[in-house]
Parts: structure tokens; sequence; C-alpha cells
């Protein structure tokens, strides 16, 4: 294999640290090889950014990982098409296809699909070509779509044997009746067949714009669908092939597990995205309710409790609950994450921040995180100098000062006499975990 240690360390460089690198690697290798992720690639992306996309396929190789992925190749069809003189039909967003259309469909398609894999290859990634075979299909309406299927049945085996030898399965949306009848599939509907199938830990989608941009055209961060799904479905600013992606990934993550999610991405923020707190572009995911709580009252405190212990990996004093005074609390709808904010001299204060194991990665301390930082303008915190998420403490704060027993971050705080009690008040606020 090529010596890919300098796109190891191009990718490395826009990441926060080797911590957070480590703890993803850790839950990934725990997976199944076919439920890591799903990348689904558009044709945009092999037309303009080929380069950037084996870069980062051929890093998750290195690390050990393999993800499967989907592409199309839509805008290369648009061009074919037009020089084959065929006229650029559609129905429902759906590309008509005649028979005619059809050759050119899989022409296109079986290009493109080797133009990547040669590409893998010669960057010394393992890939295998799946041009057909994945996708059984009925005619989705001969007379209204002409040669266009929907999937009836995903066949696995190609997939299995390439990840079982660690290549990079790189599928093409074609599909085929079960009497060999080749039929044009649209790439994000096959996708979601696929993700159904495989039920991977993670799905994403690359794009240009690398992720979704609101009415004012700024990247929006994450959405928890639980929650924000039908605000976002009313907003003005919400539509044509953006409303069609919402809600096609809606459909898609409800049929999945809670922990699944989607990511919208570039390509050189691939590894980002996998491998960062912080991540890169538009995280979507099905999500859970975050409840807020004034007391204690309301809570499992059992519960709270395992989830703490478990996030820090240290026991909780036995009277913590008894002398912790609590403003707010935040905690996800099954106590999978959870945080615990108190009042000191007026200022809010962050006493504890904790995410269960088997969330870490799917981006729901994310959202509890943007939820409490929504309702709460000012706010400090320490955390231990060893803390896996530092670097995202460090992101999300104005300021931070660093020590031997605690690093203390702040937001919000304008006032120096504000800050200076922030820092004095963590440096010698009494320890509640133990071990």
């Amino acid at each position: 294999m090529n010596d890919l240690r300098p796109t190891i360390v191009r990718l490395l460089s826009n990441m926060a640290s080797a911590k957070e690198i480590q703890q993803y690697l850790k839950r990934f290798s725990q997976l199944d090889a076919a439920r890591f992720a799903v990348v689904k690639v558009g044709g945009a992306i092999l037309r303009d950014e080929l380069d950037s996309l084996v870069s980062s396929l051929a890093f998750l190789q290195q690390v050990g990982l393999t993800p499967v992925v989907i592409h199309g190749a839509g805008p290369q069809l648009d061009v074919e098409m037009g020089k084959a003189g065929i006229e650029k039909r559609t129905v429902d967003g759906l590309r008509v296809t005649s028979a005619e259309g059809l050759a050119v469909v899989r022409r296109v398609l079986q290009r493109e699909n080797l133009r990547l894999v040669e590409a893998l290859q010669a960057a010394g990634v393992r890939a295998t070509s799946l041009q057909t075979g994945v996708f059984e299909c009925a005619f989705l309406g001969r007379r209204k779509y002409g040669l266009v299927g929907k999937v009836t049945q995903v066949h696995t085996e190609g997939i299995h044997a390439a990840l079982k030898v660690r290549s990079i399965p790189v599928i093409a949306s074609l599909g085929e009746t079960a009497s060999g009848q080749i039929l044009n599939v649209n790439a994000d509907w096959a996708a979601n067949d696929l993700v159904k199938d495989l039920q991977p830990y993670k799905i994403v989608f690359l794009t240009g714009t690398g992720g979704l941009l609101d009415g004012e055209d700024r990247m929006i961060d994450s959405i928890n669908l639980s929650t924000e799904y039908d605000d976002l479905m009313a907003q003005p600013w919400l539509h044509s092939g953006m409303r069609v992606k919402i809600e096609q990934i809606h459909d898609l993550l409800m049929a999945l597990p809670p922990s699944s999610s989607v990511s919208i991405t570039r390509p050189d923020e691939l590894a980002k995205e996998l491998f960062t707190h912080r991540g890169s572009g538009t995280l979507v995911r099905r999500g859970e309710k975050i409840n807020r709580y004034r007391s204690w009252k309301r809570l499992d405190l059992a519960r709270l409790t395992r989830l703490i212990e478990s996030g820090f990996g240290r026991k909780l004093a036995p009277d913590y609950f008894e002398r912790t005074q609590p403003w707010r609390i935040y905690v996800s709808a099954h106590y999978r994450a959870a945080m615990v904010l108190t009042r000191e001299n007026g200022i809010t204060h962050l006493d504890k921040f904790a995410v269960s194991d088997d969330a870490q990665g799917e981006g729901l301390g994310r959202a509890a995180w943007l939820v409490m930082k929504a309702e709460n303008p000012q706010m400090f915190w320490r955390a231990r100098p060893g803390n896996a998420i530092n670097d995202f403490y460090a992101s999300e704060a104005d300021g931070n000062v660093k020590g031997d027993k605690w690093n203390v971050y702040w937001y919000g705080l304008d006032e120096f006499d504000q800050v200076r009690f922030a820092i004095e008040h963590c440096r010698n606020r009494p320890v509640t975990l133990k071990g």
C-alpha cells in the first residue's frame, strides 16, 4: 500500500485532538463491519471533489474502518443525455427513463463507478465495484416513469464478501428485476433501502454544500427530529429539494434504531464529522426529547446516578443530591445524556455533563448542549485536564484558564469580576466524584 501518512496528517490537522479520535475509533471498532457507515456520494462530488473523497476514504481504511459507498451520477447523466439528444423529463422529481435513456444511464453509472474504484485503488485503497446485483426492483410505474425501479429487496452477499476482506464496496444505483431487466433507481432511494437493510451506526450524505442551510444561508449545525421536525417543516425557506431531503431522512431514521443518525457534510470534512465531538456540516438524528427540570423531585435519581457514574467512570458522592441545589437539570428522555446546572453568585454553573457510552458519537450530547446553551446565555464550568471533551469545551467557551487540577471555561461573562469569581469558585468547589 502507498504511504498514506501525509493523508492522515492532513486530515488530523482539521480535528480537535487525538483523544477524540481514539474515543470514536473504540466505539466504531466494536461494531460489526457492515454496521459502521453507509456513505452516499452525489454525482457532483465524483465530478468536482474526487481527490478529497479518495483521501477521506483512504483515511478510514487506514484506521481499520470500511464504509459502504453508494453513488449516483445526476450531473453526468444530464450532460450525456444532452449529447445523445434525449430531453430531460422528470415526474415527481424522478427522471423518466426510456429504453434509449436507460442505455445512457447504465453506461454513465458504470463509468463513474469504475472511475471511483480505480481512483481508490491507485491510492492503495482496497475497493470492490458492485455495479449490479444489489438492488432487486419492480417497475415503479412503467407508463408514468418508464424504466424506473423501486427497490423490493437488497442483496448484500457482494457487500459482505467485500467487507470480509476489508475492501470498500462501491455500489452503483442500478437495479434489476427478478427476470434481469436493468432499471434506473433514484440514488437517494437506493441509499435509503440499503441503509434500512444494513442498519449502520452512521449514515453520511456527501454534498457540495457540506450541510443544510437555513433561510439566511447559514449552516444548520444539527437537527433533532423528535423535537424540531414539525417546526422545521413549517419554515417558508425549506422547500424544493431540501424539503424532500429532510422528509426522506425523517422517514429513514424513523425506521432505524434511535442511536442512528445522518450526517450531511463535504468529502474533505468526512473524518472531522465522524471523529470529533463538534463534527462538521449538519447532523440529523432521530434523537430523544430533552426534558427540563427545576428540582430532583420528578427525576429517577437511580438512573441519573448510573448515567453520571458511567459517563465519568467514578462514583458519585452518596450525599450529592442532598447537598446540591439545582438551578436547571436537562435530561434526555431515556437518560442517556444529562446536564446539571447550579446557580452561583447569580451566574449559571455547569456542575455535571454526562453522556452514556452507547450515545457517544450519535450527537445526543451535542443536542442537549445546544438546548441548554440557548436557554443559558452565561455559564461557567470546570473539567479535569485529561477530560476527553476539553477541545469541545474550548470551542464552545469565550475563554478558559488551564490548571494542574482543573481547567475552567466560561461564556457570556463580560465583567472581569465575574470571570475571577468563576475561576476561584471552580478551583475551590468540593469534589463530588470519587475514585
